[in-house]
Formats: structure tokens, C-alpha cells, sequence
């Protein structure tokens, strides 16, 4: 219940239909879609060499509590807004005023991310890292956080899935793009939300949906509609704060493990 009203939470906050509205079904049949629980490899277990490096990144980047690249990952919390967050990369702020093609585009893609993230969460149902080892965490330490599983990144399953589309919707900004994205998915390290190993299999389970994605006619067709918007929202501007976005790239420049 949680993670379904996120998705319509996510869909209301870039714009997409109000919470009363019938939800997407996505460009991905059942059949089209690719299976997380084969392609991605199993959630950790204890006493494995990957369930020892989670604990250990986990207990190591504790150390940047209320630093800027914590406030950083509390922003990234939103994942609803990750054109936002995408702005500085991009060269502009895409909104459904501005780009109504491209916000389309991914609230009909966020079934089928949302589809690749629930099963596997479901089926390992791995704990979040703060619920195994004691340490602060960005976030509120709520009921519903804690009933959500670890494995994989839902955070970094859509944050890496609209980098890479973005990146093709802009492929002369694609590495700046694709930076942010690799941070937002950093950020929920950070945060203290999810290990490492979650983090790593949100960026395969993204890339596997968007692989899949390409596969579908309806997808192509409003991809190729968007690159044309984006361009156009790109030249009219108008563009980000240039100071915002170099304390941004500073920040993002190095791993936080």
C-alpha cells in the first residue's frame, strides 16, 4: 500500500494526472517486461562478503550527518522531483508548462519501473541498513520506511531510468546527466536508506527497463516527441542558477564511498 501511493504521489507532483485519475498502465506487457528476479543478483546475505561491505559503507558514511552532501540527500528524498533535480544537468528545468511531452513520457513509463522494483523487493524483503546496525539516517525513522525492503533501490531504479532517458533526449549533456543520476541514487547511501548493494542493482534494474522500453513502438514514438521539446524548453530557457549549479557539481564530483 505504501509504495502504490507513492506512485501516485510521484504522478501528481511531476504534473501527470490528479490522484483521482486511472492510473497508467505503462508501454510493458507482463510478458515485455524484463524479470528483476533473474536479471539482478540475489540480495545479500549475512555472512557473505557483500552483506559485510553494506554494513561497513553504511557505518563509514554516517560521517556526513548534517553536512552539505547530507542536505543533499535529503533533497533527494523527492524522487517526484527529478527533472528538478535534473536542471542543472539538463540546462534547464523541465515542467509540464514547459515540457508536456516529456512529463507524459514518464509518468507512462513509472508502471514499469515501479513493476521491476516491487517484485524484487517483495520477494527478498531485505532490511534497510539502519534496521540492522545503529546509525542516523536522513530520513524519518517511520513505520512505512521501515516495511518498505531494502533490495533493490526503488530511489535509484527511477532516478537511473529517467537519467537514462534523459541523456538520450540530450546526448550532448548525457555525462552531466548521468552524474546527477548516479547521485541520487548516491544520495540514499548518504541518507543511510539503502546499502550499497541496493544502490548498485537500482542501476541494473533501470537499465533493463529502459533496454525493454525501447522494444515498444508507443515508447519510441513519444521519445522521439520529446527530444524535439526538450530542445525547443533547452533554447528558451530560461537556464539554472550558474552558482547553484557549481555548488551542486562540487558536490556530486566525488563518491561518498
Amino acid at each position: 500500500m505504501t509504495r502504490a501511493l507513492t506512485v501516485v504521489a510521484a504522478l501528481a507532483l511531476i504534473g501527470a494526472a490528479p490522484a483521482r485519475a486511472p492510473a497508467p498502465k505503462g508501454y510493458l506487457s507482463a510478458a515485455e517486461a524484463p524479470d528483476p528476479l533473474r536479471i539482478l543478483p540475489p540480495a545479500p546475505v549475512a555472512g557473505s562478503s557483500r552483506y559485510e561491505a553494506d554494513r561497513t559503507i553504511f557505518l563509514q558514511t554516517r560521517i556526513y550527518k548534517d553536512t552539505p552532501r547530507w542536505a543533499l540527500a535529503q533533497n533527494d528524498i523527492n524522487q517526484a522531483a527529478i527533472l528538478k533535480d535534473l536542471a542543472c544537468s539538463v540546462g534547464v528545468e523541465l515542467t509540464p508548462q514547459n515540457a508536456p511531452k516529456t512529463v507524459d513520457l514518464f509518468k507512462k513509463m513509472l508502471p514499469d519501473v515501479r513493476r521491476a522494483i516491487d517484485v524484487p523487493k517483495d520477494f527478498y524483503q531485505r532490511k534497510r541498513p539502519y534496521l540492522i546496525d545503529e546509525g542516523p539516517i536522513c530520513d524519518q525513522k517511520s513505520e512505512s520506511l521501515a516495511k518498505s525492503p531494502d533490495y533493490p533501490s526503488g530511489h535509484n531504479t527511477w532516478s537511473w531510468s529517467v537519467g537514462l532517458v534523459m541523456a538520450e533526449l540530450a546526448p550532448d549533456r548525457a555525462t552531466d546527466i548521468l552524474v546527477r543520476a548516479r547521485a541520487f541514487g548516491e544520495s540514499r547511501l548518504v541518507c543511510g536508506v539503502h546499502n550499497l548493494s541496493a544502490v548498485e542493482a537500482g542501476r541494473t534494474n533501470a537499465s533493463a527497463v529502459v533496454a525493454a522500453l525501447h522494444g515498444s513502438d508507443a515508447f519510441r514514438k513519444d521519445l522521439e516527441a520529446a527530444r524535439k521539446e526538450v530542445a525547443a524548453a533547452r533554447k528558451a530557457g530560461p537556464a539554472p542558477d550558474p552558482a547553484a549549479c557549481a555548488q551542486e557539481a562540487a558536490l556530486i564530483a566525488k563518491s561518498p564511498y
